[in-house]
């Protein structure tokens, strides 16, 4: 009795896994090497298909299909010489191959020179028989160069050549949607449901069209029809539920998200969202308890996070939401959002060295929002630490050069260190800028706001005379 052909594939796995672990050398044709190398690729074991390759190439050392999965690797490698020089050898060999022309395209696309990439995948494609996977690589070149129109004019191409080749579906689409012609997209998935009124991929992504256009209703009725079409499809049910948001329709969209939960393991969105929308109805004991869902499904999706503390920052229960944004930052440091909240809870709470801890650590991680700025330096002031609090708003003013709220609070600061010039400086630029912010300086420095001097520049402000 024939081996099918995946039991023929199967058994060759077989022997040379069996070959490997005993160092006793088996023969293979060329094609059972080639299934072997193909295997391990597709499954990402590379160093098994290396393996593979190499004791091919001792058995078959003319296969050419062999010396292409080699070049291939060392593509995969970025040993784009040696591959080269492979190619240039096998070219003279084999002049019409197309897996020669689109390997060396490879390498121009590594080394970003798409359009000569082009130029060899349009010569693979005069002489391929399989068109499909050609069409998809000139389509992405032509997205490397941020060419849109002609990117997806070539995955058109291949959906025409394989109606489901999803890959090629998303890629349009993806133009559509850079290009910002969601109407076009629309126009063009319509056509394609004509052909295929039961893709539910495809009624998925007219959906998503239409939720950009915010023609919500129109986007729940191609949810609908992407679920008629396939009743397990995830994706619609967290899209539909997406929508009946929007719609403040909460308990529908809480039916939707939880039809998810059923279909495979829950995913951390779909409790955040069902969180959401409880929180929206206020049901805040089923709120917090999909919330806590959400963050032990998930420990790494800030959203989870951020949502449990916010619930509770909301409500006035700052010492819970402290305890959550604590064990947040315990799991991921760098987090900007995560200090931000850490600083601001805090600063309710009356806990201001820690409150200036988290601006600070906000900042030194790229979050330069003006109220961090303002936030911190006047902390560091309440605390007493003036030249802290100057070096903090100097370096505000590199982001927000004459700012008046930074100017009048460094006018105050210079004064209360004694350093009269540079607090005169600072204040005549934020009377300049700003006159009627003039009331920082005598909420924050009441002292300073009474000072001789202080009083007769804001004199000569309003009365230039003087």
């Amino acid at each position: 009795m024939e081996l099918s052909s995946d039991e023929h594939n199967n058994f060759s796995l077989a022997r040379f896994e069996s070959m490997l672990k005993t160092n006793n050398v088996l023969f293979f044709d060329s094609e059972e090497f080639e299934d072997i190398v193909h295997y391990y690729l597709e499954n990402g074991k590379i160093a098994l298909a290396k393996k593979a390759t190499k004791l091919g190439l001792e058995q078959h050392p003319s296969s050419t299909n062999l010396k292409l999965f080699q070049i291939e690797m060392y593509i995969f490698e970025d040993k784009l010489e040696l591959a080269e020089e492979l190619l240039d050898v096998l070219s003279l060999l084999e002049q019409s191959n197309e897996e020669i022309y689109i390997q060396k395209a490879n390498i121009y696309s590594r080394r970003d020179n798409h359009k000569e990439a082009i130029k060899l995948l349009e010569k693979a494609l005069e002489i391929t028989d399989d068109p499909v996977d050609v069409l998809s690589l000139l389509g992405m070149e032509y997205l490397f160069m941020e060419d849109f129109e002609h990117a997806k004019l070539f995955f058109m191409r291949c959906l025409e050549e394989d109606e489901e080749d999803y890959s090629a579906l998303f890629n349009v689409v993806y133009c559509f949607e850079y290009l910002e012609e969601h109407e076009e997209a629309i126009d063009f998935l319509n056509d394609f449901l004509n052909k295929n009124p039961y893709c539910g991929v495809a009624w998925l992504q007219v959906g998503k069209q239409y939720y950009e256009l915010k023609k919500y209703k129109r986007a729940l009725a191609a949810y609908d029809f992407a679920i008629i079409s396939d009743d397990s499809f995830i994706g619609a049910y967290l899209e539909k539920g997406r929508v009946l948001e929007k719609l403040k329709r909460y308990t529908e969209a809480i039916e939707s998200y939880s039809i998810t939960l059923g279909l495979d393991d829950p995913t951390s969105y779909a409790l955040l969202r069902i969180g959401k929308c409880y929180e929206k109805l206020g049901n805040a004991e089923l709120a917090i308890q999909f919330y806590t869902k959400c963050v032990e499904e998930d420990g790494l999706l800030d959203k989870g996070w951020i949502a449990i503390t916010d619930f509770y920052y909301k409500n006035r229960q700052f010492q819970k939401a402290l305890y959550y944004i604590e064990k947040a930052i315990s799991i991921d440091g760098e987090n900007v959002a995560y200090w931000k909240r850490y600083a601001k809870i805090n600063n309710r709470l009356k806990h201001f060295e820690e409150a200036e801890v988290g601006y600070r650590k906000a900042l030194e991680l790229g979050n330069y929002e003006l109220e961090s700025w303002l936030t911190r330096g006047d902390i560091l002031t309440n605390l007493g630490e003036y030249e802290a609090a100057v070096n903090n708003f100097n370096q505000a003013l590199e982001f927000y050069p004459t700012n008046p709220e930074i100017e009048y609070r460094l006018s105050g600061l210079y004064f209360s260190l004694r350093e009269s010039a540079k607090g005169e400086f600072h204040l005549r630029n934020a009377l300049k800028a700003e006159p009627e912010f003039l009331m920082i300086i005598e909420e924050i420095f009441p002292l300073v706001y009474r000072m001789k001097k202080v009083k007769q520049i804001i004199a000569q402000h309003k009365n230039p005379s003087l």
